[in-house]
């Protein structure tokens, strides 16, 4: 796999600020989730695609999804004029349609799929599986459990809640982007503090990869 560019901004930043790592003279937007940029940036670096620039919203944003379409909204205005073209690197997310509705009114092209899941495991590919009792990370959410999970439903400080919001589940999904043992590694450690089995399935970048890649046509 490349390597990701040592400027790129850590976890920390893309979960609660995002970032802007557009140069503003690519032909095409990437406005993208904070947890897509390692893999975007890969893939950019693979390809030798010049014809992209990419800004990230924060991550966090799916832990409220009411304020990603705004958030959305708010940066396809702001740089519309800077591109020929902006693509949204979002699914629906929580959004109960509102995002594509937007994106729709906007002009501008999003992703299919409910969410990054769908499509790094390939939405039809996804919908077939129909495992309504797994949890799933990819491998920004195996860096990040503490800080997308843990932390936020309060498990950190009251433990006991723990049968409240996993009961429904039997395991932990975790859809591998790369072949990295540190973050399997992450993730299996992740299943065990949930009380949950472990499965890991390795997508690649799935329907991410085609998506940008049919950009670059």
């Amino acid at each position: 796999m490349p390597e990701i560019p040592p400027d790129l901004p850590n976890d920390q930043v893309l979960t609660e600020s995002g970032a802007s790592l557009a140069e503003g003279h690519a032909p095409l937007l990437l406005i993208a989730c904070g947890a897509l940029a390692h893999e975007v940036l890969a893939l950019k670096r693979l390809n030798d695609w010049q014809h992209l620039d990419l800004i990230c919203l924060p991550a966090i944003l799916h832990n409220a999804p009411d304020k990603i379409t705004p958030a959305v909204r708010e940066a396809v205005e702001r740089h519309r004029a800077r591109y020929a073209r902006i693509m949204v690197l979002y699914g629906d997310c929580g959004t109960g349609g509102l995002l594509e509705a937007e994106c729709a009114r906007l002009g501008v092209t999003m992703l299919p799929g409910a969410h990054c899941y769908a499509f790094f495991d390939g939405v039809e590919t996804f919908a077939a599986r129909d495992e309504i009792t797994a949890f799933y990370l990819t491998d920004f959410l195996a860096r990040q459990f503490d800080a997308f999970v843990w932390e936020p439903l309060g498990l950190d400080r009251h433990p006991q809640l723990l049968p409240m919001y996993f009961g429904h589940y039997d395991r932990l999904v975790y859809l591998a982007q790369t072949e990295d043992p540190a973050l399997t590694a992450k993730a299996e450690e992740a299943a065990r503090r949930l009380g949950l089995a472990f499965t890991r399935r390795f997508t690649g970048y799935g329907d991410l990869a085609t998506a940008l890649e049919r950009t670059a046509k």
